[in-house]
Order: structure tokens, then sequence, then C-alpha cells
């Protein structure tokens, strides 16, 4: 039985989901938040807050869903993920009231748990016998592509439709196309290797809570996503107060989605000769190198073109990152448990972000003030990144002795 399941089918499949997911429920907000606020008439913060309530949300249900994928797999969970996206999404598009708004961002901040990159990775992770490095390295080249494809397809759509119609057929979309996919994926008994496969012993997520390691991680991707989160809202404007013109500040940050791709296919090519952990500590060290280049020389273009660069390959490793490395530190039994409760964290980081920098940039509007203070978060999350896997990496020296 176990001869006739075929892992890469997954990635056949969630290639499609993930750049379906990622672009609906979470890249196609910035293209109508205006259009809904203008519809409203509600406040800026009501509008955007509904989003960030759905990304906390997705953190608190991200450990229960790394559960169930663990005990399951990803059919059961990823198929009822999508059900819950698509009627998310045509509650966003029927709604009429704060409250009803508000439900259905909450149904979709538990749908992104169940369906995005965490729940995909704890999926391969499942049933990839003896190489879900790569399974995952090659899943994030097409979830890569969500902006992509979202940003330009839901501009059009608005513009034919207007935002209701366009959430309307994004629901519609989950609910044909995205839950019968995940009702393809594969199912049957966890696919562990065998006994002595490897030396990393396997916690339990009991266990990964009450050790230091975990947190030290949980840190690190968190602080990292908060940076990331920030500068997605306020990169651009930041530039401008450079002294850059708009134009020029969004032409050098056009730079970071295809750097993203360069670093996801260079990680792929070395994946066989570097350990993630290794992988790991480039990632964290290569931002807070750019942003000492923007902090100091922000007014050349050539030092932007320079962040954006480092930026992006940063940011596009980093995916893949967050999805090795708890494998590596925690074993494969538990590796959905444990990444949704590393995930949950990062949520709450990634809504909070734009957020707290715009009360940063409201108590003093000079870019060297944030980046300043980017610089001191990055150097910090570089700093738990490295004593958590050089503790690790000490312990296991010590069991092998």
């Amino acid at each position: 039985m176990s001869n006739s399941r075929d892992p890469w089918k997954i990635i056949r499949i969630l290639a499609f989901t993930q750049i379906v997911s990622w672009g609906s429920m979470y890249y196609a907000f910035a293209i109508v938040a205006h259009d809904i606020q203008q519809e409203f008439g509600w406040r800026t913060e009501l509008v955007f807050g509904a989003y960030s309530w759905g990304l906390l949300i997705s953190g608190l249900a991200a450990t229960p869903a790394g559960m169930l994928i663990d005990r399951i797999g990803g059919r059961a969970v990823m198929g009822i993920g999508s059900v819950l996206a698509g009627i998310g999404m045509i509650g966003v598009a029927l709604s009429h009231s704060v409250v009803l708004y508000y439900a259905a961002w909450s149904v979709i901040g538990v749908a992104m748990a169940m369906v995005l990159y965490e729940a995909a990775f704890a999926t391969i992770n499942r049933e990839f016998l003896h190489s879900p490095r790569k399974g995952i390295s090659v899943l994030t080249l097409f979830g890569g592509l969500a902006s992509t494809v979202a940003w330009p397809l839901t501009l059009k759509l608005n513009g034919m439709l207007g935002w209701r119609d366009t959430f309307l057929v994004y629901g519609i979309v989950h609910l044909a196309l995205c839950a019968p996919l995940h009702a393809l994926l594969q199912t049957g008994p966890r696919r562990l290797p065998p006994p002595g496969a490897h030396a990393v012993r396997n916690y339990t997520l009991h266990e990964a809570l009450r050790d230091p390691t975990f947190w030290k991680l949980a840190f690190a991707f968190s602080a990292n996503m908060f940076i990331f989160s920030v500068l997605a809202a306020h990169l651009i404007p930041m530039l401008q107060r450079f002294g850059h013109s708009a134009g020029t500040a969004v032409l050098m940050s056009t730079l970071i989605g295809p750097m993203q791709v360069v670093g996801r296919i260079g990680e792929m090519a070395f994946e066989r000769h570097v350990r993630p952990q290794t992988v790991g500590k480039l990632t964290f060290a290569t931002l807070p190198a750019g942003l000492l280049a923007l902090l100091f020389l922000g007014q050349h273009q050539y030092a932007v073109a320079a962040f954006c660069i480092l930026y992006g390959g940063s940011n596009g490793v980093l995916t893949i990152v967050r999805g090795t490395v708890p494998q590596a530190l925690f074993g494969r039994e538990n590796y959905g448990a444990i990444s949704g409760a590393l995930a949950g964290p990062s949520m709450i980081a990634k809504a909070a972000g734009p957020i707290v920098a715009a009360a940063f940039i409201e108590f003093n509007s000079s870019p060297a003030w944030l980046l300043g203070i980017l610089l001191a978060v990055s150097l910090v999350s570089f700093t738990c990144f490295v004593a958590a896997v050089n503790a690790r990496r000490a312990e296991m020296a010590m069991v092998a002795e």
C-alpha cells in the first residue's frame, strides 16, 4: 500500500491551492480595501482591523490545525479549510454590518491556519519519507507566485465586477476547486523514516514548549515576521522620505519578488550539501546587513537596490527555513503541532507590525528612526536563532558521546 502513495502528488495539488489561498485570503485585500472603506464609510482602522483580526485568529488556530494534520493527515484538514475559506470570503462579499464583516474574517482566519504554508508543510512532512525539505522548497517556488498572480487579477476583477463579486468569485473557487483538490490528497498511516535514519529525537508538543530552544526559535521567527510586515506596509513611504520619487521607490521594490524566487532556487541547489540550520543562520544574518545599508545610505539608489536584493533573498529563503528547521530541531513525529505553535506568535507579530510601526512614525517620521528600531530587532532575532540551533547541536553532541 505504501508503494502506491506518491508524495509528489501532494506538491502538484498544493502548487495550485497555495497560489489561490495566499492570493485570495492574504494578498487580494490590499487591492480592495479602499473600495470597501468607501462603500461602508468606516474608519481605516476598522476596515483593516478585521484583516488583522483574521491573522490573529489564524495564529491561535495554527497549533490545533497542526495537531490534527499530525493525527489524521492533510486531506480532511485542508479540505475543510478550503470550505471555510469559501464560506468566509462569500461572507465578506455579503456583509453589510461590522458584526458580519468581522465574523466573516474570523472564519477566514481559521481557514488560513488550515490551508496556508504551515498546514501545507505539515502535510508534506507527514507524507514525504525521505525528502520533506525538498518538497517544501519546491512548493515555496509555486507559492511565491501568489502575489504576482493575485494583485493584477484582483485589480482586473475589482474593476470589472466590484469588490463584493470579486470576493464572491474567490469564495466559489475555494469551494469548487480547492476543496475537491484537497480531497484528492493521499491519506493513511503516518510515513516516518525507519529507526536510526536520523539522529533527531521526536519531541512532543509539551516537551517542546518546555524547551528554551523552542522559545528562542519562536522569538526569532516572530521578530523577523514583525519586520516583514512593517516593511510590507511602510517600505515605499519610507523610501520617499529618503528623497526618492514614488516611481523610483516602486521600481526598486519590484526587485524583492524576483529575489525571493532566486533565493529559493539557490536553497534548492545547495540543500543536499548544507543543513537547514546553516541556511537559517545565513538568512537571518542577511536582513541586518540590508537594513544597515539602507539606514546609512538610504538616500542613494544603489543602497536601496542592495537592500531590496538582500531583503528579497532573505525573505524568500526564510519561508523554507520556517518549514525545515523545526523538523531538524524537534523531529518529524509531532511536526505539525510544533510548527503550528511556532507560527502562532509569528502571525500575531505580522498582524501587529504595521500598527506598531505607524505609532513609531507618528512619534518620529524620520526613516532612520524606524530603520534603527528594525535593525535592533533583526539583530536580536539573529542572536536568538543562532542560540537556538547552537544549543540543540550541543545537546546532540552530548548524547552522541
